[in-house]
């Protein structure tokens, strides 16, 4: 079983910059596709950012050149690094991990970051 974490979420302005992180339980976090997702109210979780572990990301095309995703696999933990921030990003942001043998999905509890002047 595993337990995903997350924090750093928070209200910022237009243009500014926050990062959010996640914890995961368990054992081989390196071997596993983690991501973070994000979801508004009446519309359905969409991807933002994901990492394979084999060293490929992929963003949603509203956020790249914006966000990054990075990973330390020592401390079990994912990171996402939002810059120029919109109000559009607005949302619960979550993060997945997909365990590589069995396929399944582990969500965090969510954490709200709010984009506003």
């Amino acid at each position: 079983q595993v337990q995903l974490v997350e924090s750093g979420g928070g209200l910022v302005q237009p243009g500014g910059s926050l990062s959010v992180s996640c914890v995961a339980s368990g054992s081989m976090f390196s071997i596993h596709t983690v991501g973070w997702y994000r979801q508004t109210p009446g519309k359905e979780r969409e991807l933002v950012a994901t990492d394979n572990s084999y060293g490929s990301t992929d963003y949603a095309d509203s956020v790249k050149g914006r966000f990054t995703i990075s990973r330390d696999n020592a401390k079990n933990t994912v990171y996402l690094q939002m810059n120029n921030l919109k109000p559009e990003d607005t949302a619960v942001y979550y993060c997945n991990l997909r365990h590589r043998y069995s396929g399944r999905d582990y969500w965090g509890q969510g954490t709200q970051v709010t984009v506003s002047s």
